[in-house]
């Protein structure tokens, strides 16, 4: 079966490009001349979570940076390369996190489920539940909390976007730069915009002391 899906995907390459040029011969190599996205997309590695197919966007279109449970955590190095990348020399113009509704995540550090080595990512997701938990234990529905959980990390993680130098630099440079927050229903295919919408207009001050 894995042999049967693996020739699967090669011979699914192979008809992508063969759709891809019938529509445009000039697509890869037009592609392949620059990348300019407008746009970087912070987000869950949950397969189900489609960063391009969600908001119809074409290759070279979003940069993407994908974790799980769409975290921005200040010592992780391969998410500031990303957005240093992003900011610096791609000059995306927006920044969403996304993260989506079911996450596994989120929900073994809402349980305190023990799952191996992921337990010690996990540990920044039990600290925003911390932060929050008055709030979510006071929603006694489980679903209900488990998908306001899901919101609260997003809006977190868009917070600890604001306050990392990177950004904080482009937007002392006058740089046009947006944060978003988003939540993708995995029943539904809609997103739902946290109104958690950050520019350079944004008083740094007023970002650490957010509170919802």
């Amino acid at each position: 079966m894995s042999n049967d899906f693996y020739k699967k995907i090669l011979d699914n390459n192979k008809k992508w490009v063969e759709t891809s040029l019938a529509l445009d011969p000039d697509y890869f190599q037009n592609l392949a001349e620059r990348q300019t996205p407008p746009l970087l997309w912070i987000g869950c590695s949950d397969s189900r979570v489609p960063a391009n197919e969600i908001v119809g966007a074409k290759p070279g279109e979003v940069f993407v940076h994908r974790n799980i449970a769409n975290m921005v955590i200040h010592s992780d190095m391969n998410m500031l390369s990303v957005l240093d990348y992003a900011v610096n020399v791609l000059k995306v113009k927006h920044i969403i996190v996304c993260g989506h509704y079911g996450c596994g995540g989120v929900q073994a550090a809402m349980n305190n489920q023990s799952i191996g080595i992921i337990d010690n990512w996990i540990r920044h997701i039990k600290d925003i539940y911390r932060l929050h938990k008055t709030y979510l234990d006071g929603i006694e529905n489980e679903t209900e909390r488990f998908n306001a959980f899901v919101e609260v990390n997003v809006k977190e993680q868009v917070f600890d976007l604001a306050k990392t130098s990177i950004v904080q630099s482009a937007w002392k440079a006058g740089q046009e730069l947006t944060l978003h927050g988003w939540a993708y229903g995995l029943n539904s295919g809609f997103v739902t915009d946290l109104d958690v919408n950050f520019s350079s207009d944004v008083d740094l001050d007023e970002v650490y002391q957010l509170k919802f």
